[in-house]
């Protein structure tokens, strides 16, 4: 599957209609961005189960704002609505590889459990 352009406009559909979603920050003047890109758009092709969205910074300066993106790349993992990766810098395609098999291997429901559990202490 192909990168999907992320907008303020269909964000928030791709966010809730798909169970895992890998975002990259970038711009087209960072040198840093244009040498990941085919590692990601490579990563796309071998999971299609996965949405590989791409938010371009200067387009898009809403979004990167709401994420407090202040230096790119910047890669973010979606997995139910739930951010369990954010990290600026580009990943070579081996540590990708195992970043997208980390974030499949995550149990959500214990996530979502403990998270429940720490709110209540909290609370």
């Amino acid at each position: 599957m192909a990168t999907v352009e992320l907008t303020k406009e269909n964000f928030e559909e791709t966010l809730t209609g798909s169970d895992i979603v890998l975002i990259d920050f970038w711009a087209a003047w960072c040198g840093p961005c244009r040498m990941f890109g085919p590692v990601y758009e490579q990563a796309a092709q071998r999971h299609p189960g996965i949405v590989f969205g791409k938010v371009d910074t200067e387009a898009q300066p809403e979004l990167a704002a709401a994420f407090r993106i202040s230096s790119i790349p910047t890669l973010m993992a979606v997995r139910e609505r739930t951010v369990l990766y954010a990290q600026p810098g580009a990943l070579p395609p081996q540590a990708l590889e195992e970043l997208i098999a980390e974030i499949r291997s995550v149990d959500m429901g214990d996530l979502r459990r403990r998270a429940a559990e720490g709110a209540a202490e909290q609370g």
